[in-house]
């Protein structure tokens, strides 16, 4: 848990040191300790939807993201998508309640596990998809109902991929 956790610690022990740093006599050290008050507490926010998003990494297969491409490596099937040619993102829930990213690109689809080790990584690749918000990943994650839900599909109207 403290792993999942590591950001928001390290964002709340920075806003700490620097309330302790600002209550130091002088100029420069209580601007210096209000600057580290400022940049933890606007770490805070995206530190606490990732810890959110991130799973137990217990599941099958490893997923990483690398210069603008997915990859997928499990136990038995496999695969890479280029974010440039992601057509759609989806989430399907089994009827066990696991979590599956379903990533639609032309004529191929990979089904990653949500709780893959290394999943949490697909955060900040979803989130840079124009019009993805990580509130939309974060309901459809704590939703439990088996089914799917589309949270993404390319505007072909807009050429342009990510913000």
């Amino acid at each position: 848990m403290l792993i999942r956790w590591r950001e928001v610690i390290a964002a709340v022990a920075v806003a700490a040191f620097g309330l302790w740093v600002a209550q130091r006599h002088g100029v420069i050290l209580p601007a210096f300790g209000w600057v580290l008050v400022v940049a933890g507490a606007l770490s805070l926010v995206p530190a606490i939807r990732r810890a959110r998003f991130a799973t137990s990494g217990q599941g099958p297969g490893v997923v990483t993201v690398t210069e603008g491409q997915i990859d997928y490596l499990g136990p038995y099937y496999g695969g890479a998508i280029a974010m440039d040619l992601l057509d759609g993102v989806s989430l399907r829930r089994a009827g066990d309640k696991k979590a599956y990213w379903v990533l639609a690109q032309a004529n191929e689809v990979l089904v990653i596990p949500a709780d893959a080790r290394g999943a949490e990584a697909l955060f900040d690749a979803f989130t840079a998809l124009d019009g993805l918000r990580s509130q939309q990943l974060l309901s459809a994650l704590a939703q439990d109902v088996p089914g799917t839900t589309v949270l993404w599909r390319r505007d072909r109207s807009h050429p342009a991929l990510t913000r």
